[in-house]
């Protein structure tokens, strides 16, 4: 079984950016400068035929590149607790739009639509039990904004859970052309 997702990976510049917040929040695993990307859509377990036609259906789409900017911070969480800290993407039109083309590719490769709305973020840290200072975290963080990056490409990630957290590979890239 292959477990996907579909991401754009940021710029260097903007890695290192994220990278240099990543601290003052107890019981945060960080996510490491390998995790850091942008999901456009979770596939989830897939056997090695659907996952080849993901790959197939994913090579269709045609856009054209575009920039977008981080936007501030948040988090999820469930009952009153807190399970992942994320930066937040500026809504952007063509962001939407490729999120919208990767979700019909993967329906037409057999999968099921997406049911929850899109909220793009790139995740920064995962939390068990514990989030202590989560709080002073998103205060001290809340204006925080990027310089638009350029959006060139995206590409099909492979993600192994293991003891020290998700490894991704990249299983194949695709570019944005007009």
């Amino acid at each position: 079984m292959h477990r996907l997702f579909v991401a754009i990976r940021p710029p260097a510049v903007i890695r290192g950016d994220l990278l240099g917040l990543m601290e003052g929040v107890r019981g945060a695993r960080w996510q490491d400068d390998e995790q850091l990307h942008l999901t456009l859509r979770f596939v989830g377990e897939v056997d090695a035929r659907v996952a080849e036609d993901v790959a197939a259906a994913l090579g269709t789409l045609r856009q054209p590149p575009f920039a977008v900017a981080i936007d501030g911070v948040g988090q999820f969480g469930s009952r009153g607790r807190a399970n992942a800290l994320w930066a937040g993407v500026r809504r952007h039109d063509a962001l939407a739009h490729l999120h919208r083309k990767v979700d019909q590719a993967l329906v037409r490769a057999g999968l099921e639509p997406e049911r929850r709305a899109y909220l793009p973020h790139i995740t920064l840290a995962r939390f068990g039990r514990e989030s202590g200072g989560l709080d002073a975290f998103l205060a001290r963080h809340a204006g925080l904004r990027s310089d638009p990056f350029e959006v060139t490409g995206f590409a099909l990630y492979e993600s192994r859970l293991g003891h020290e957290g998700a490894t991704y590979t990249i299983v194949e890239r695709y570019p944005l052309v007009a």
